[in-house]
């Protein structure tokens, strides 16, 4: 049966917000939380960027038993794997048993801000493994020492580490991707009914298999729509853009093209019907995966937790998914 999650908006949300709605997401009774991990929003109007690390230690003292997991750390450019290997082994000692590392190859978005060099994909798959590698080596607690292609470790101990090492769940979105995802994952993560789920399987991938839907609730479809063509034009753009676009004003321009009628024909749901939700939800489990959370986009997240605890949670259970 599917676990059903809420998304943490990193891009729309201060922190004490994202604390809040974290602690009213377990509340109502979501099954897990991801949190979106970035150095910029999509756009300017999304209006926020909080370090993740921090919030989430916000999180771990709000909250009680919902798992958490990051969806997604880029642990290959802007974070050394050092970094991340003692990032993620703080948050798992505040969140006994309920932390997950959701990792990817990242967006120029978030990485170049550094002035490093932005690989091209094959790369940075490369690099991802390696960086992974790092991490499961410093959360033994032992002394490491690592010299690889991309990274360099020397004399590195965590000293706070968890007693069991956390999962850590790799995002994909091409063949060549899932199959990396396959070899060094305990677990699969990705955005919306992607396919390249079977090709993760097919190389020999277990573990849950996470997916975010975006959802934008309001009373009215019509406000939904707009709502969501102010806050998250960046739905709706083709291709590779998403990865390969430097800045907000880049993204800003891009979706100029964006229209509502975009949002409305695209795979956002912005019915105010249950039922459309619903659908979306037995999709996703359809694709293969077993972990499905929400992104509401927008201001308005109270009425969202209202609508999906009186309405969408129950016709889920009728529909026999949760």
């Amino acid at each position: 049966m599917v676990e059903l999650g809420y998304a943490l908006s990193s891009e729309e949300h201060p922190p004490n917000d994202l604390v809040e709605n974290a602690a009213r997401a377990e509340d109502v009774g979501f099954d897990f939380l991801g949190i979106s991990d970035h150095f910029h929003p999509w756009t300017s109007q999304q209006g926020e960027s909080p370090f993740v690390w921090t919030t989430l230690g916000g999180i771990a003292h709000a909250t009680d038993d919902i798992p958490v997991g990051v969806g997604v750390n880029c642990p290959i450019v802007r974070y050394h794997p050092a970094n991340v290997a003692q990032a993620g082994a703080t948050v798992a000692e505040m969140l006994p048993g309920r932390f997950a590392l959701g990792v990817g190859t990242g967006e120029l978005l978030n990485e170049h801000v550094l002035g490093d060099h932005w690989p091209e994909h094959a790369v940075r798959l490369e690099m991802l493994e390696e960086a992974v590698d790092v991490v499961r080596k410093l959360w033994t607690g032992e002394q490491v020492n690592h010299h690889g292609d991309h990274y360099t470790v020397q004399n590195a101990r965590l000293f706070t580490v968890p007693d069991e090492q956390p999962p850590i769940h790799v995002s994909a979105y091409g063949d060549a991707a899932a199959r990396t995802a396959a070899d060094i994952g305990d677990g699969f993560w990705s955005v919306g009914p992607q396919d390249t789920v079977e090709t993760w399987e097919e190389e020999g991938g277990e573990g849950p298999r996470y997916t975010q839907l975006q959802m934008c609730y309001a009373e009215t479809e019509e406000e939904a729509v707009e709502t969501a063509h102010e806050w998250w034009p960046n739905d709706a753009l083709p291709g590779e853009l998403s990865a390969q676009l430097p800045t907000p004003v880049h993204f800003e321009q891009a979706t100029q093209m964006v229209s509502e009628e975009d949002i409305r024909e695209g795979s956002m749901v912005t019915s105010p019907d249950p039922e459309a939700h619903v659908e979306s939800i037995r999709e996703a489990v359809d694709a293969g995966y077993d972990h499905v959370y929400v992104h509401q986009v927008g201001p308005d997240q109270e009425s969202f937790f209202e609508f999906y605890e009186e309405e969408v949670f129950p016709a889920v259970e009728d529909a026999e998914l949760a």
